[in-house]
């Protein structure tokens, strides 16, 4: 494998795994919409959101100086995905046949342009 694919493997890494901890700013709101407004927990879940935004934001940039901005843009769809695995497991909410379609359509969507770019 050359420099430059191994390279470009690692950043899809890390855009993934940024992907991953972005989407549980979707969580932490979720959870600070049923406390109290203003309530110490209240802030302290949304302080959790900002920190993920602030460095999702950081490292997003970082990500773009390696990776086409096209290329990057369609990888944050898999974060649909993670909302539906959040949902499922931290919210007991149900999974449904057109949920599973749509993350399906994502992935392919995702790999289509992934290809294309190499």
């Amino acid at each position: 494998m050359s420099k430059t694919k191994q390279n470009n493997l690692i950043y899809f890494a890390v855009l993934h795994v940024l992907l991953f901890v972005y989407s549980f700013a979707g969580v932490l709101s979720k959870f600070a919409s049923k406390e109290a407004f203003l309530s110490f927990r209240f802030i302290l879940l949304y302080g959790g959101v900002i920190g993920i935004l602030g460095i999702y934001a950081i490292v997003w940039q970082q990500i773009l100086k390696h990776i086409p901005l096209t290329t990057a843009f369609c990888n944050k769809a898999v974060s649909i995905i993670w909302g539906i695995v959040w949902g499922f497991l931290i919210f007991k909410e149900a999974v449904t046949w057109n949920m599973l379609l749509g993350a399906v359509i994502v992935i392919i969507g995702v790999i289509i342009v992934v290809n294309a770019d190499e």
